[in-house]
């Protein structure tokens, strides 16, 4: 994973472009609106969501697992925001309790073993009446079947990648032992109705 992820960084630098996604700044005003400080972000990337936070003056400390990805994203941040370089499988990194932890476009990349680690390992990691958001690819999504399936819901993508796709039995079993207090499908980006996501809502 670290390979891949390192080539494309190196292939294409702002791949997803400057701006943040529509649901970072939705996530955003949640967490304006409980007063929230700090956030984690596992798979920062080169933090185009991370600073929507940043700029808003929450304390911002990220999870990346490519070194090209932190490098790039030092041009937003300096050495004003720390950057774990590392796999979200090896958390924690610290042993800083956070009051929000916001996971991107991630979860569904990894196996139910390591789906179920990060999700626990984020959550030991939340403050008391913390907030964990998690933003997960639906069977409902466009990509859904495109590939080789290798198990079920989970699909060898023509990029390389193996896409797993949560339907609402499979976040109920995930989350709900976790404090679950809100799942629901949104379109990501807004504007797009075929590219489907979950919205995790997790408190401690």
């Amino acid at each position: 994973m670290n390979e891949f992820w390192e080539s494309v960084y190196k292939s294409n630098e702002i791949m997803w472009g400057e701006q943040p996604a529509d649901n970072a700044r939705t996530v955003l005003e949640l967490m304006q609106k409980n007063n929230i400080i700090s956030i984690l972000i596992p798979g920062f990337g080169y933090g185009r969501n991370a600073k929507v936070f940043y700029d808003k003056g929450i304390e911002v400390t990220g999870i990346e697992i490519s070194k090209t990805a932190i490098a790039r994203a030092r041009k937003y941040f300096g050495s004003n925001v720390i950057i774990h370089h590392g796999s979200v499988t090896a958390m924690p990194f610290d042993k800083i309790q956070y009051q929000s932890i916001y996971c991107y476009s991630l979860i569904h990349l990894l196996n139910k073993a390591q789906r179920i680690k990060l999700i626990d390992a984020c959550y030991s990691q939340l403050m008391q009446n913390g907030i964990m958001v998690f933003v997960a690819l639906s069977i409902n999504d466009k990509r859904f079947g495109l590939g080789e399936e290798i198990e079920k819901n989970t699909f060898h993508s023509p990029q390389g990648l193996n896409l797993y796709f949560y339907d609402a039995a499979s976040i109920k079993g995930e989350f709900s032992p976790y404090n679950m207090i809100e799942a629901k499908e949104i379109n990501e980006p807004q504007e797009d109705p075929t590219e489907k996501h979950w919205m995790v809502v997790c408190v401690k």
